[in-house]
């Protein structure tokens, strides 16, 4: 697969060796194109690098990493994302003790505005990037999950199918308006990691337990929540 790191800083560099050693192509993009470049020369592995427009250009699938920045802003010809799987892994800044407002529009739902003929997703989000040092072993150990939201089903699984391969538990959330739900959970995480001194290996796993054999407690009773 084709995938394009648009802005080829810390998450954008880790995802995108990652996914190079799982053996996709990898374009990594940036303002600079000599950061593109280092970055590739950096991951190696076939890897390439140059400016966002090229990346944008060369892949299938992309990894938006400019927090905030739009694609009609950054991009000189947005449209060319027509079509394309775009994962948004971005979280808002953190505000000053922690006091975050509430999210009425997520940043994945802002930047399908913006390129409305694109498939949006978002994903790679909750945890920080240290974790990815440990990607995919001993990661697939752990159980980590990527939480995946998006409109389009297909591209769900696409990005699903990309965590997987590098050693996470993709947990599918559903459509793009649960992305507002991902990013709400990505500053509990931040909170946790930052403000409760957790470190940057805190993170959350989804676990199905096993039923109840027995009901002792007495079962669920009938209630008007559901």
């Amino acid at each position: 697969m084709k995938i394009g790191i648009i802005g080829s800083g810390n998450m954008g560099r880790s995802l995108g060796i990652l996914w190079a050693e799982q053996g996709h192509q990898v374009f990594f993009g940036s303002r600079d194109v000599e950061k593109g470049k280092a970055a590739a020369e950096f991951a190696g592995g076939g890897t390439q690098g140059g400016t966002n427009d090229e990346a944008a250009v060369f892949a299938d699938v992309i990894l938006w990493t400019a927090r905030g920045i739009m694609p009609t802003e950054l991009l000189s010809n947005p449209e060319v994302l027509n079509g394309k799987v775009i994962v948004d892994c971005n979280n808002q800044d953190i505000p000053e003790g922690f006091a975050y407002p509430a999210i009425v529009e997520s940043l994945a739902q802002k930047l399908a505005k913006d390129v409305p003929n694109a498939r949006v997703v978002k994903a790679f989000n909750t945890m920080a990037q240290e974790v990815f040092e440990l990607a995919p072993e001993p990661l697939k150990d752990y159980g980590v999950s990527v939480f995946v939201a998006g409109d389009d089903e297909e591209a769900r699984k696409i990005v699903m199918q990309l965590a997987l391969e590098i050693g996470f538990s993709p947990v599918d959330s559903g459509v793009l308006r649960n992305s507002r739900l991902v990013e709400g959970l990505a500053d509990f995480i931040r909170l946790i990691m930052i403000g409760q001194k957790q470190g940057p290996y805190a993170t959350i796993s989804v676990n199905i337990l096993p039923a109840a054999q027995e009901q002792r407690l007495g079962g669920r009773q009938a209630s008007s929540l559901k």
